[in-house]
């Protein structure tokens, strides 16, 4: 028994020292692995964040509309003879459009004269009366009354004439209408119907459409909840109004290009569409190479006021991920910091930031992508963008106003 426990005591000597060794390297790695607070502060530059001047900026969606549009329909009954116009070309006001047969007009234009005709020899034959009876109604050889069946005969004459007078208007105004014309000037859509086709007025048949392209309106929509917005900061002097005849807007088309000529606001709707909960405001912008055509979509930058004083930042500095904006910052205790912001205007290679940095921070513009949440690092200045080199950046859309 004593061998035994002897021989226990034996084995648990050796396994105690064979397994020291391995401990104290397990100890020793622990050990030498670094923690972020003592590894070597990491390099990067930042800049430290200001108020400058930037734009008051609205980003909108709008649809072109033309300033005026005449839908041309029929406004007598007959078959299409001929399309005078060439389709798509620009057109003085009163240009015709459409020859419809106008062979029955004329034939109830040449009763209506034939029927005036005859009231008027009726008429002339019944005042030729009062006037032979009129001398004699005084010599008493024509009673009053005779006399007075006279004239009322001539004045019912005289009004069936006015009458048959107003049957040949009307019958030259359907002769004159078989010629289809445009009441303003502007660009000739397609012909929606053929040479042989059967229009109606009574239907009211669809020819054509004409449109004034020059100028033209851009219709763009903003929530109340917007509008409402912007009338507090206004109240509360974050924004200065400005006269709705100052308020520049800028075009941006479907291919991302800035339209070349500017617009200026001409109206805003005081009336909530109930189905959508928003509010129509127009601009109007010459179009003289008719780049600008009717139902076309844009964003339109409204300029709201003139400079207001907020924070931009280099468009290197943001992390996006899933639509969501934060910045790397520098602590008072040297250590980085994350932050959400939110995001406004982008252009010349920065973003305008409208919540979640105040001047004084400092900001990490490079660097952001070495260092996590808690590490030391070693700020130092970055250097200053050029003026060309921010010049050369492309402007981005601006983002849409909430």
């Amino acid at each position: 028994m004593l061998c035994s426990a002897f021989r226990l005591r034996s084995r648990a000597v050796s396994l105690l020292i064979t397994g020291l060794p391995l401990l104290l390297a397990a100890c020793n790695d622990r050990q030498a692995t670094p923690t972020a607070a003592s590894m070597p502060p990491v390099p990067v530059l930042v800049e430290t964040v200001s108020t400058t001047p930037v734009a008051d900026v609205v980003e909108l969606p709008g649809r072109i509309e033309a300033v005026r549009t005449a839908e041309i329909r029929a406004r007598v009954d007959g078959i299409v003879q001929r399309t005078l116009y060439q389709e798509g070309t620009d057109l003085p006001a009163n240009a015709p459009l459409f020859q419809i047969d106008a062979s029955d007009y004329r034939a109830q234009l040449q009763q209506a004269q034939a029927a005036l005709s005859r009231a008027t020899a009726v008429r002339d034959n019944a005042a030729s009366v009062v006037d032979r009876f009129k001398p004699l109604v005084g010599r008493h050889a024509v009673s009053a009354q005779e006399y007075d069946a006279a004239l009322a005969t001539m004045q019912q004459a005289q009004a069936n004439v006015s009458d048959a007078q107003a049957a040949v208007s009307l019958a030259q105004l359907r002769l004159d209408r078989c010629i289809v014309r445009t009441p303003i000037a502007g660009r000739a859509g397609r012909a929606l119907v053929t040479e042989g086709a059967l229009v109606s007025a009574g239907a009211a048949t669809l020819l054509t459409q004409v449109n004034q392209l020059t100028p033209i309106n851009a219709v763009f929509t903003q929530s109340n909840t917007a509008m409402l917005d912007v009338e507090q900061q206004i109240q509360s002097g974050a924004r200065k109004p400005t006269s709705m005849k100052h308020v520049e807007v800028q075009l941006i088309l479907a291919n991302g290009q800035l339209y070349n000529e500017p617009g200026f606001l001409d109206f805003a709707d005081l009336v909530v569409d109930p189905s959508t909960g928003t509010q129509t405001v127009r601009a109007q912008f010459a179009n003289p190479d008719r780049t600008l055509l009717p139902g076309q979509f844009v964003r339109g930058r409204i300029i709201a006021a003139g400079n207001l004083q907020g924070i931009r930042i280099p468009e290197r500095a943001v992390q996006l991920d899933n639509g969501i904006a934060s910045v790397a910052l520098v602590a008072d205790d040297g250590t980085v910091i994350r932050r959400n912001i939110d995001l406004g205007e982008q252009g010349e290679g920065r973003w305008t930031v409208r919540d979640g940095l105040k001047p004084g921070e400092r900001l990490i513009v490079d660097g952001w992508q070495k260092v996590q949440p808690g590490q030391r690092v070693d700020p130092q200045p970055a250097p200053a963008a050029s003026p060309t080199a921010q010049s050369n950046a492309s402007p981005a859309p601006a983002s849409t106003a909430h």
